[in-house]
């Protein structure tokens, strides 16, 4: 997919946050490889595809990574690195324990390194992995603006910063705005909730003990709360229990928006769509054509992965700084 002379503006100007969520302006893009390592995104793509083709919850693990690292200190790969004695790292925070395929990133970044050393960054690499994640599960592709670098720093404390499934429209409105992100963005980016699955505790605020009044939110439709509260009891104790995102769990599709208008939603986040007029049009909109959602996802993925978080090198292995 080409980029309009709209999304060509967007990877010229782009919004910057730093750990105070200040913005400024940096440049990405999308020619940045083409001279110093031209075969970088084919190495990343059949990497991408031959990590999904053994493990089907890949494409969901690689474009949650990219959420969560830009919306700590801007996409610049501080949550591939490792915590080390003295301080505790990204991906160890309580919100990123379930993240994995990091040795995705690993593999991708070895066959570049040895064709190109020291060019690719690592948050380059997620920002293509992303991508390629989506595209390979049938969902739209598009032009990564390029030229990140990585940062040094990484606290799991931070990610106390990230969205939370119980936020409401308010709070998650407030999350997204701090990083230069629109209500709009907020809709379609919540569509990537088509890929993957959720672990009973993003969701069981809403099938147990909801409030004083109602035991399940009664936004749920009846039988897909009883379903929830099968596979989730009060005191469940299967490690592993959850619930897919959507019915269609490894297909980047618009069917997590259909469920959503079905109250066949998971997170009290998805739910918060449908609370103001604005937002709830939006979910109808792509509920109803999947091409608009494809058009406004890529978008809105090329903004949200131009956040930059002044990272300053490129790193030699993803998970240490050099």
């Amino acid at each position: 997919m080409t980029l309009t002379s709209s999304l060509i503006a967007l990877v010229s100007v782009v919004i910057l946050f730093s750990t105070s969520l200040q913005p400024a302006v940096i440049a990405l893009s999308s020619d940045y490889y083409d001279q110093t390592c031209p075969m970088a995104e084919s190495i990343i793509t059949k990497v991408v595809n031959k990590a999904m083709l053994n493990d089907k919850t890949v494409p969901a693990a690689l474009l949650r990574m990219q959420f969560h690292d830009c919306f700590i200190r801007g996409c610049d790969g501080s949550v591939l690195l490792n915590s080390t004695r003295n301080n505790k790292a990204e991906k160890d925070g309580p919100a990123n324990i379930s993240l994995h395929a990091f040795y995705v990133i690993d593999i991708a970044k070895k066959q570049i390194e040895a064709m190109c050393p020291g060019v690719v960054s690592c948050a380059d690499i997620v920002a293509l992995a992303a991508r390629d994640a989506v595209a390979l599960s049938g969902g739209p592709t598009w032009d990564v603006p390029k030229g990140r670098k990585d940062g040094r720093i990484s606290k799991a404390i931070e990610t106390r910063q990230l969205p939370a499934p119980t936020f409401n429209i308010s709070q998650l409105k407030q999350s997204f705005s701090k990083r230069g992100l629109s209500l709009d963005d907020l809709v379609v980016l919540s569509g990537g909730h088509t890929l993957g699955f959720s672990h009973c505790s993003s969701f069981q605020n809403r099938i147990h003990n909801f409030d004083n009044s109602h035991t399940i939110d009664p936004a749920l439709q009846a039988s897909f709360a009883a379903s929830l509260q099968n596979v989730c009891p009060m005191h469940n104790k299967v490690k592993n229990a959850g619930a897919t995102m959507d019915s269609t769990t490894t297909l980047f599709d618009n069917a997590y928006y259909k469920l959503l208008m079905q109250g066949k939603s998971l997170f009290s986040s998805d739910e918060a769509l449908l609370t103001t007029s604005r937002t709830k049009t939006l979910v109808s909109k792509y509920a109803n054509s999947q091409d608009e959602f494809f058009k406004a996802f890529t978008n809105s993925m090329i903004k949200m992965s131009s956040i930059s978080g002044g990272g300053q090198e490129v790193r030699l292995n993803c998970r240490f700084v050099n």
